[in-house]
């Protein structure tokens, strides 16, 4: 690092300096040329330092950090290709907003903060850190509104990313919660029929084929219309196992989830379904002798493909 590049920091903080040694004195770094349109304070960890970056996108550790619960001055925000929101703080320094919280511009930031110095077990001075003189300047009208559009405009961009992050986290957590509605509705109504008699091609609601034992309950709980035959059943949704990809290895209980559909033969030619209830368990409309039954899986009748579609 060198004395030139420390100089370019655009904040009303301390920093930890990293990886310099031998350096016996330092004046006090002047703070960047720039109007902040904000301030934030640095939340991070309790005596430790937050990286400062070259850049926002794929930019290089400066070798020096934002100490916590320091003030910062901040020029420009934006927005990196993952979607994480930077703050400027100098020439060319940035760092991760989600490790700050914004105080008042009012807030008084250090200023005139002399080089703090440590002596090391080998004699030799460390600089630990170093502050930034604040310039105090009389604003004009012009200048003032050209501020406060800065600002509000840095408010913009923030508010338009932590709205976007907030939607993604609730549009997730809507889905999930749906299809967890679904699948309980599933398995009520699936256990409903158990009792019922079997009959090739008969489509409910006194008895049932496999298929049409699935078509109805996915029908009738979720409002979900699947095809009719195991041909077309099979064909929906995501594959979550398949025998002749997993080395003939049987589906394990941990990677089913309530409402997956179980399958038997081949995916071209599937003869079988049930329906995944949990706990190792499906509902199947068995055979004219067995009737629509309660069953818990074994390795000796365990089926070979295993498709999602909640």
């Amino acid at each position: 690092m060198t004395k030139h590049k420390l100089f370019k920091l655009g904040a009303a903080a301390a920093l930890t300096v990293t990886g310099v040694s031998a350096i016996t004195s330092l004046k006090t770094a002047r703070a960047a040329n720039f109007t902040a349109i904000k301030r934030v304070k640095i939340n991070y960890l309790p005596g430790k330092g937050l990286n400062i970056w070259t850049n926002y996108n794929k930019g290089k550790f400066m070798g020096y950090r934002a100490k916590d619960g320091t003030i910062w001055n901040v020029a420009e925000t934006a927005v990196d290709k993952k979607g994480n929101l930077w703050y400027k703080v100098g020439t060319r320094e940035w760092i991760e907003a989600r490790y700050t919280v914004d105080v008042g511009m009012d807030t008084p930031a250090s200023t005139n903060a002399k080089t703090k110095k440590s002596t090391a077990k080998n004699g030799v001075n460390n600089v630990i850190s170093l502050g930034t003189v604040t310039k105090k300047s009389t604003k004009k009208s012009k200048a003032t509104k050209a501020k406060a559009a800065k600002v509000k405009k840095a408010k913009q961009i923030v508010d338009a990313a932590v709205k976007k992050t907030s939607k993604k986290s609730t549009t997730k957590k809507v889905a999930s919660t749906q299809a967890s509605s679904k699948a309980g509705a599933i398995v009520a109504l699936a256990k409903q029929q158990v009792g019922k008699p079997y009959a090739w091609g008969a489509n409910g609601p006194d008895s049932f084929g496999c298929s049409s034992l699935v078509q109805y309950v996915f029908k009738n709980a979720a409002g979900m219309n699947l095809p009719r035959t195991t041909y077309d059943q099979v064909k929906v949704g995501q594959t979550v196992y398949q025998k002749s990809q997993a080395n003939g290895q049987p589906v394990s209980a941990n990677n089913l989830q309530v409402g997956d559909l179980l399958f038997w033969g081949s995916e071209s030619s599937p003869y079988h379904v049930a329906i995944y209830i949990g706990n190792n368990q499906y509902v199947n409309a068995a055979t004219p002798e067995q009737g629509t039954i309660l069953q818990t899986m074994t390795s000796y009748f365990a089926p070979t493909i295993v498709k999602r579609v909640l």
